[in-house]
């Protein structure tokens, strides 16, 4: 399945995530992203969504659904989903096991690594365990997340057997927008998710280019954001909790910036 030009995040939705997730999807949201991190994420919760989903005709077919196997550095060491004492390898099929469970699937669309492991042989044997989850049929596409170092993403990209499908990081000034990444990214097919994309630029959208823009549109200046992402070929993950908003973002799609407008946009980036 295609991966759709939204997606909406579950982080930090705790006991809400199934209602939000049944309401994103029934305003029009077609990607879902999660991840075996109980820390952040209520994973089973998404399982139930997509269970109380298939009652208003949504089959699991047309949602695209994306979680991460998250290292022992990014979990509550009270609540890891797996088991900590095996090997990288065998946390990884565990944990990929537990998301299906939790998910009430057997095939997930997008998996994710939730950041690079070092030293650098531990993320190649943790990428060598989600090859074989891709090798089996079970994921339809590889990525990983919280990679912001260009060198390091072109060494893995060029050692591994299934190459990274997607990137998903912050989008913000402290790492330069990963403009040169973002680059090479679209140089080589690899779709590049943005997170934090509203929270972390308040002065993108306080700024007089983005709010003359929203006037003329008669769009909000989070509509335009968006927006410009789009035109730029990222895929934001859009975590809103409003009804009102979760409706705005999907409009965004009702109009389109000027190539004049998208550069100046672009400056801003720096």
């Amino acid at each position: 399945m295609k991966m759709p030009s939204l997606m909406y995040g579950t982080a930090w939705k705790k006991e809400h995530t199934a209602d939000l997730v049944v309401q994103a999807v029934l305003s029009g949201f077609r990607g879902i992203d999660t991840a075996c991190q109980p820390k952040h994420y209520n994973e089973p919760l998404v399982g139930e969504a997509l269970k109380r989903l298939r009652t208003h005709g949504i089959t699991r077919e047309e949602v695209f659904v994306q979680t991460k196997f998250t290292p022992l550095s990014g979990q509550d060491p009270q609540r890891v989903p797996y088991d900590p004492n095996k090997s990288l390898e065998e946390q990884v099929a565990h944990s990929f096991d537990v998301s299906k469970r939790n998910l009430g699937i057997q095939y997930i669309d997008s998996l994710v690594l939730h950041s690079p492991l070092f030293p650098y042989s531990n993320l190649r044997s943790v990428w060598g365990a989600m090859e074989n989850i891709f090798n089996s049929g079970s994921a339809g596409q590889l990525g990983i997340s919280n990679c912001y170092d260009l060198e390091l993403l072109k060494r893995l990209y060029d050692e591994a057997e299934i190459k990274p499908s997607v990137v998903q990081n912050r989008f913000y000034s402290e790492s330069g927008y990963d403009i040169a990444l973002r680059q090479w990214c679209s140089e080589h097919n690899i779709v590049y998710q943005s997170f934090w994309s509203l929270t972390a630029n308040p002065h993108l959208l306080g700024s007089k280019i983005v709010e003359d823009m929203a006037v003329s549109y008669c769009k909000t200046p989070a509509q335009i954001l968006y927006r410009y992402l789009n035109h730029v070929g990222i895929v934001p993950l859009i975590g809103s909790t409003s009804q009102e908003h979760m409706t705005q973002d999907l409009k965004i799609f009702e109009f389109e910036l000027k190539v004049a407008e998208i550069e100046s946009i672009t400056q801003l980036l720096g």
